[in-house]
């Protein structure tokens, strides 16, 4: 494998756009952050090539999480570059994070390591469920309450611990009013549930972070909340849709809205560094 260049972007672009579902985190943050540093997601590259064409992909953040794409098994490669590289985490296809991580993370003790099924769906596919709210822009309910379910997902979904969820729960925030990635959906006043995308790009969106508290579990606030965000989303040109499932409840809520699974992510998240994947 090889250092990429900025002149490799239009290849790296094509070869990662063609595994889009599996791609979106790399993609996001190469649109959004590039390939020059200065920022915690921008990102770097390393490629494979064969008769001329791109054959893997190893992508690593400023902030040290790694992303592979590694059709041709060059888990070994991969490992030896990652070497200098303060890793905090990996993230991608399992057959890509497994391959690799037991090669160059086996003497590490993660904070968070979960194989999860991933769900794709065709926005043509989407069933938005009738029920109370609609979803409004996250400062519509009070920053205090959002910031509680911001920790609560850090420490109960993420494995994070309080101190470090407690730290970050402040930027995590302002993050998310600041993109307009997050929205909640209101009954009134009254916030029910919460749900975001963690990537996205013109046609197509990585959903991340959808909570709903405990006293409203149950009643199907987090598949409406998805369902219209989509929505909304559709009416600007998206047209595709991937998400990870933390749990069999999760998968059910997203099955019900149109989501099929295409395949099982990996996600490792290293002591002390929580929540570093999304952009």
């Amino acid at each position: 494998m090889i250092a990429a260049t900025a002149t490799d972007r239009p290849e790296i672009a094509d070869f990662l756009r063609a595994r889009i579902m599996q791609a979106m985190f790399p993609l996001s943050n190469l649109s959004k952050y590039g390939m020059d540093g200065g920022h915690h997601y921008a990102v770097r590259f390393w490629i494979s090539r064969k008769a001329g064409k791109t054959t893997d992909v190893l992508t690593v953040t400023d902030g040290g999480m790694v992303m592979p794409l590694l059709p041709s098994g060059e888990f070994t490669k991969a490992a030896d570059l990652l070497r200098d590289v303060t890793v905090t985490g990996m993230a991608g296809p399992q057959r890509d994070v497994r391959g690799l991580s037991v090669i160059c993370l086996a003497d590490r003790t993660p904070s968070f390591d979960k194989d999860e099924p991933q769900f794709g769906l065709d926005i043509s596919d989407l069933v938005v469920p009738q029920g109370p709210g609609r979803i409004r822009p996250l400062q519509d309910a009070p920053a205090d309450l959002i910031k509680g379910w911001i920790y609560d997902y850090d420490v109960n979904t993420l494995n994070a611990s309080p101190d470090i969820a407690r730290a970050q729960v402040d930027g995590t925030y302002a993050t998310y009013i600041e993109t307009g990635s997050h929205v909640v959906l209101m009954d009134g006043d009254t916030p029910l549930a919460m749900t975001g995308f963690n990537a996205q790009l013109p046609d197509i969106v990585q959903i991340g972070g959808v909570y709903t508290p405990p006293a409203m579990r149950g009643r199907g606030h987090a598949r409406r909340a998805v369902g219209l965000h989509l929505a909304h989303a559709a009416a600007r040109g998206v047209r595709q849709a991937t998400l990870f499932s933390a749990s069999a409840a999760a998968a059910r809520v997203y099955r019900a809205i149109g989501f099929q699974q295409i395949g099982t992510w990996s996600l490792i998240l290293l002591a002390p560094a929580p929540q570093v994947i999304t952009s």
